[in-house]
């Protein structure tokens, strides 16, 4: 498909600089069979039926985005995008034209050399030492530019990470799961509606932009992720199965391609657009995504593209805060 089918005018003012406080007053457009109705987050539990189940991601964001220098002088940034195993890391840097294979790089308490460079423009990042302990003090939370220019500061710490995060290795945070609080967590079992966990590592590629005209052009950055067995036979019973965003969404569509939901490691680089058949979820509850972006194409091929563009246009309308930080609706198929 054009890409340009799934652009839209968002004004700049409107991506969220900072998450709402406290996290569940956000606002929720709830996207439903009779139109567009203006809700909010805690409104959640009256929205979905008993029995509903919410699947969460678990995925724990590291402090992704290094600074430091090369050997012979001249600051470098890297931003690092999956573990390779062996101390390695693929990572997108700048400058990276400058880069060649065994340049010596040091950031605070680590060192590195450039292992291989890819045609995609990232490059391969061999570490002095396991590197995930040593993040805490080297790295800084990888916002995407579009919040503060990615400039991160102490209140991020908190604000990137969900209230499900615990396992390490995301360098970005799932987004729909910022809204919830453990007030919202006690009126959904109130209401009797389930939740389960999944894990997808989310990569760099949510802040790539598509570059292409066609979207069969696009390649996708790969994700680990694991459904576990007790979220498997959750989802295969309930009555409904409610995704907390795009990325549990985009795990459980991958596992459910080859029949009913099971336990499952490994990877994933599905591209969903309009025209995909979904098996596994239900409901989508997502945040407001950028123009001409792949998840804008996935909640159009979810939701349907001229009923999504409708729905931005009323969010633009009512000035409902976009992207990471922003608000939410929830989505019917």
């Amino acid at each position: 498909m054009r890409v340009d089918l799934f652009d839209f005018d968002l004004p700049e003012d409107l991506i969220a600089q900072r998450p709402a406080v406290p996290r569940d007053s956000a606002r929720l457009l709830d996207v439903a069979a009779d139109g567009l109705h203006d809700r909010s987050i805690r409104d959640l539990p009256s929205l979905l039926k008993k029995g509903d189940l919410l699947v969460f991601n678990d995925t724990k964001v590291i402090p992704a985005r290094l600074l430091g220098t090369r050997a012979g002088g001249g600051k470098v940034e890297a931003l690092l995008i999956r573990d390779l195993g062996a101390n390695k890391w693929c990572a997108f840097a700048r400058p990276t034209k400058r880069m060649k294979v065994g340049d010596a790089l040091a950031f605070t308490g680590l060192t590195a050399h450039v292992a291989a460079k890819g045609k995609d423009g990232s490059i391969d990042l061999a570490f002095d030492r396991d590197l995930l302990p040593a993040l805490a003090e080297a790295g800084a939370v990888p916002l995407p530019p579009y919040i503060r220019g990615g400039i991160a500061d102490a209140r991020d710490r908190a604000d990137y990470q969900t209230l499900f995060a615990k396992r390490e290795g995301s360098v970005a945070a799932p987004t729909a799961g910022l809204h919830f609080t453990p007030e919202l967590m006690a009126a959904l079992a109130a209401a009797g509606i389930k939740t389960a966990g999944v894990t997808l590592h989310v990569g760099a590629g949510t802040f790539q932009p598509v570059r292409v005209d066609d979207t069969d052009a696009h390649v996708m950055h790969a994700e680990w992720g694991e459904v576990p067995q007790a979220t498997a036979d959750a989802i295969n019973s309930a009555k409904r199965v409610v995704s907390i965003g795009t990325t549990a969404l985009r795990l459980l569509e991958t596992v459910a391609r080859s029949g009913p939901m099971r336990a499952w490691t490994g990877e994933t680089d599905i591209f969903i657009t309009p025209g995909f058949q979904f098996r596994a979820v239900d409901l989508l509850l997502t945040n407001f995504h950028l123009p001409r972006s792949t998840l804008f194409m996935l909640v159009a091929a979810f939701a349907g593209l001229d009923r999504m563009k409708a729905a931005y246009a009323h969010a633009v309308r009512e000035r409902y805060r976009f992207y990471s930080y922003g608000d939410c609706c929830l989505l019917r198929r």
